[in-house]
């Protein structure tokens, strides 16, 4: 197999209680499975993608041969989004943002609560399923949303951090209460990841 489920950073029950040990199990072990199963299934057809990170899938979308271009773009965004996310979330994070990230914030958006409010407001009004981001983008920070698995790397940007809102991400504990989730998300943040991605955005 070209790609592989990464292993959860930590153990399923450790966002507790932000994020449940159940959705946890669904979330990683079935959702992020299929996705990187389906991956796979379309590189099957055109081996020679099978050499390509995924992330190289998702910015050269547009190349990718027609017949499998769909599952790639659904299903490679799947899996990219979710490795991401696992890596940005720990257990006892949260707080506030630290290190270089912090200084950015402060420069884009005044400070952190405004910055908060702002990202929460804007995923929450994404409609259906879909995904919240912050993005390096020239020279700054932005938010925004993207549809079902979509990623930003299809734009040419580079995603600094995302919240997942496909409601298998949060159902399970918070129902129809997604701003709620929202909210919980930033105790579980893993500070220390999101200043690795923005060094690497800044590249």
């Amino acid at each position: 197999m070209a790609y592989e489920l990464p292993p959860l950073p930590y153990d399923y029950a450790a966002l507790d209680p932000h994020i449940d040990e159940q959705t946890m199990h669904l979330h990683h072990d079935k959702h992020h499975q299929t996705y990187v199963t389906n991956l796979n299934g379309a590189v099957e057809k055109h081996p020679e993608l099978g050499k390509h990170a995924p992330e190289d899938l998702l910015r050269n979308i547009n190349s990718i041969p027609e017949d499998i271009r769909t599952v790639v773009r659904n299903n490679g965004g799947g899996h990219v989004n979710h490795t991401m996310f696992w890596n940005i979330m720990k257990p006892k994070g949260g707080g506030e943002p630290t290190g270089k990230i912090a200084d950015q914030i402060r420069r884009d958006f005044g400070d952190f609560e405004a910055f908060k409010k702002q990202f929460n407001e804007t995923t929450a009004k994404q409609f259906g399923s879909g995904w919240g981001w912050v993005l390096w983008d020239n020279g700054k920070l932005t938010i925004a949303t993207t549809a079902n698995q979509d990623s930003p790397l299809m734009q040419g940007k580079f995603p600094i951090l995302g919240n997942d809102v496909w409601e298998h991400a949060y159902y399970l504990k918070y129902q129809n209460r997604r701003p709620e989730y929202l909210a919980a998300w930033w105790n579980v943040v893993n500070w220390d990841e999101i200043n690795k991605r923005f060094d690497q955005a800044q590249k």
